[in-house]
């Protein structure tokens, strides 16, 4: 691969992060929001590398107009810049029911706190998944009787049970790479189409032994209500 092929695609790379992070919120399908300035100036420094080698380039051509040889890039070079074509045109989507499918021991959710703020009695407490599955964990289970939560994730099928489906949400530390599925059981109401976001409103259902051991199992959720709602702008924890 010469030098001008070099810069093409570092010119490509460079508009492609560009675009994902300011003509729209793609970028969080991968990073963390907070990520957004340093996705930002990579993508201005990528983009001016490959400028700068472009112009260089075109110079040295002018000046050596009898060296052709070295002037283009072979064919399947080129082949290098389809990853960075298929960021504009297919944007791969945020993990989702694939990521969570798997029966085994439930993630742990990043950083659980076991102090957590006072629910509110006779009303609907919103709270993400890891901070349910937080509460259900620790000594603060009892802080989940009797109080009806809402919940946001996408409907995930149980491959072993029949009486449950799963909404779940992937938790990032930093990036996709790290992300691991946070589960919740639904029970008494029929699963949505897999991998469709909802919010469901429930309470949770205090284990037979009165306290889960974290790690082992999904927490359940006795649902009172389910509705369907667009994916979330940020779809990770």
């Amino acid at each position: 691969m010469n030098r001008l092929t070099q810069s093409m695609i570092l010119i490509l790379l460079g508009g492609a992060v560009l675009r994902i992070t300011t003509v729209s919120t793609t970028y969080l399908n991968y990073v963390k929001p907070g990520f957004r300035p340093f996705l930002i100036a990579a993508g201005v420094v990528v983009l001016l590398l490959g400028v700068i080698g472009l112009v260089q380039e075109w110079r040295g051509a002018s000046a050596h107009e009898d060296d052709h040889d070295h002037s283009h890039a072979p064919g399947v070079a080129w082949l290098l810049t389809l990853p960075v074509f298929a960021i504009f045109l297919i944007a791969p989507p945020a993990l989702g029911a694939f990521s969570a499918k798997a029966e085994e021991p439930q993630a742990r959710p990043v950083a659980a706190a076991e102090s957590y703020d006072a629910l509110s009695a006779g009303t609907v407490n919103e709270m993400t998944i890891g901070e349910f599955v937080g509460r259900a964990w620790g000594e603060s289970a009892d802080s989940l009787v009797g109080q009806q939560v809402r919940l946001t994730g996408f409907a995930v099928p149980s491959e072993t049970k029949r009486d449950r489906w799963y909404l779940a949400r992937i938790q990032i530390a930093c990036c996709a790479a790290d992300g691991v599925a946070l589960k919740v059981a639904v029970l008494d109401a029929d699963m949505p189409p897999e991998n469709t976001w909802v919010e469901v409103v429930g309470t949770w259902k205090r284990p037979p032994s009165g306290k889960l051991e974290p790690g082992i199992i999904a927490p359940e959720l006795t649902a009172t209500s389910i509705t369907s709602i667009p994916q979330p702008v940020e779809p990770y924890e």
